[in-house]
């Protein structure tokens, strides 16, 4: 009688592999969550002497004087300028980054694609300080040159108003903040376009589409979560962005619709620049506006977290 082949192998129960996993991979997400909620308990802690101190109203005040007696000061201005940059790199970043994406995964040939989406990804590795060096000594020149040539033409608009000096403004610091995310934009989402079905996108072609209908009709929406999750990815680079924007910003708080003038801050920035000179309530001030940056980024993801859900159907359907 012949012996089924496995027949009388013992089978393997109990603590597995895969309960060891398990475990790890659950005990991984909850000191995530629990590294979250220390450094909540830390920004609270170290922020509520500078808030019990302050004169001014922290959420609206323009002024940040936590330094003098009695410390005045709020997060307005600051706040309103890491806005600022930050709509500015994605306006900028995201329609450049979407192209790149689409032509290296469905125009680019192979070879062509594999080198410059290499030299996309070495960009993601430069460092922020030398992008800040460059745009304070190198671009400073074009963008000043650009502001001024837009005061002249569009100077009746409240963004491009105004009679100088230009050069450290949000103009400079969002096209060198767009300039730092646009290779994880691309990256990402050039991966995203690469994951869509064969069977969708030959479908499209088989009924008569152009490339560009194909990836309008089938690349576009099937990677729409994915394209989201990039874009979410990059702006909370920019946010969160430090000593680009140090060197390329005119540290004057106000808040302002000009983005070619002298002048605006960033959270982040604002930090960099006064942690050294603070005192015990100017540093605890900064870890205040810190604690605001860090809500911001927080509603960011969970807002994008939202948009990837409703979007979910559709890949699942797609798929």
């Amino acid at each position: 009688m012949s012996r089924p082949v496995g027949g009388w192998l013992p089978r393997r129960r109990g603590f597995g592999a895969e309960s060891v996993f398990g475990a790890l991979t659950f005990a991984a997400g909850t000191m995530v969550l629990l590294i979250i909620v220390a450094i909540t308990v830390f920004l609270i802690t170290k922020a509520i002497p500078a808030l019990r101190a302050d004169e001014a109203n922290f959420i609206t005040a323009t002024e940040w004087f936590p330094n003098e007696v009695p410390p005045m000061f709020g997060i307005a201005a600051i706040a309103w300028g890491t806005l600022v940059t930050s709509v500015i790199a994605l306006v900028v970043a995201v329609p450049v980054a979407l192209g790149i994406a689409l032509y290296l995964s469905h125009y680019a040939p192979r070879r062509i694609a594999t080198t410059f989406g290499f030299l996309i990804d070495l960009l993601a590795a430069v460092p922020s300080v030398v992008f800040g060096l460059w745009g304070f000594t190198v671009f400073i020149r074009p963008v000043r040159e650009f502001s001024i040539w837009l005061n002249q033409l569009f100077g009746w608009l409240p963004f491009f108003g105004g009679e100088g000096p230009f050069g450290r403004s949000f103009l400079l610091g969002g096209l060198v903040l767009a300039i730092m995310v646009l290779p994880i934009i691309t990256a990402l989402s050039r991966e995203v376009f690469l994951q869509t079905p064969t069977a969708n996108e030959e479908a499209a072609l088989s009924l008569g589409a152009t490339r560009w209908e194909m990836i309008r009709t089938a690349v576009l929406p099937y990677g729409r979560p994915g394209v989201i999750a990039a874009v979410m990815l990059g702006l909370g680079r920019a946010l969160g962005e430090t000593i680009a924007l140090a060197l390329t910003l005119g540290f004057i708080n106000e808040i302002t619709f000009n983005i070619i003038k002298n002048g605006g801050n960033s959270i982040a920035a604002n930090i960099a620049n006064g942690f050294g000179e603070a005192g015990e309530i100017g540093r605890s001030a900064l870890i205040a506006s810190g604690l605001v940056l860090f809500a911001i980024t927080l509603l960011v993801n969970v807002a994008a977290r939202a948009i990837i859900y409703r979007r979910r159907e559709f890949t699942e359907a797609a798929a």
